[in-house]
């Protein structure tokens, strides 16, 4: 029946997996992008993140432990580190239902042409929980944030 609509018998299974395909990475895109506005579901963590002030502060020590750490410096040494933590403590108070809202560009079209790895992805994720320790964000509650942050790997680590 194909042979007779012209179709190879080879056609048809790549066209499959191709539009599968296509439509896979359609949907994880969706999600992501949706889950970049995701929220933690208890209104207290912005509270025990110590409000806007205190995220400052983490945003404070997170930039000088990704200056000081060989696997993350070179992503940050040459930005413009003020206005990254300024977007960094806005994007972290709307997921943590503080006041303010993320105007920041979506993660994948900041990080598409960076060349990050998983390594320096893991890095990252060690500097902010090290900042957060230092200011004495409770464990419960760093978890909270890092499960809201944590697919956003799929489109940050592009190498």
């Amino acid at each position: 029946m194909l042979r007779k609509l012209g179709f190879d018998l080879i056609f048809v299974p790549v066209f499959v997996f191709t539009a599968a395909g296509i439509i896979l990475s359609g949907a994880i895109a969706t999600q992501v992008a949706a889950q970049e506005g995701a929220k933690v579901s208890d209104a207290s963590a912005f509270k025990e993140f110590g409000e806007k002030a205190g995220l400052i502060k983490i945003m404070d020590d997170f930039m000088l432990g990704l200056l000081k750490d060989a696997r993350t410096k070179s992503y940050f040494e040459g930005v413009d580190q003020k206005h990254v933590k300024e977007m960094l403590v806005d994007q972290f108070c709307e997921a943590l239902q503080g006041p303010c809202v993320y105007k920041g560009a979506q993660m994948g079209a900041i990080h598409k042409e960076m060349g990050v790895n998983r390594e320096a992805f893991n890095a990252l994720v060690e500097q902010l929980q090290f900042a957060m320790d230092k200011n004495s964000v409770p464990f419960a509650t760093q978890n909270k944030l890092l499960a809201v942050l944590a697919p956003m790997h799929r489109v940050i680590i592009t190498k």
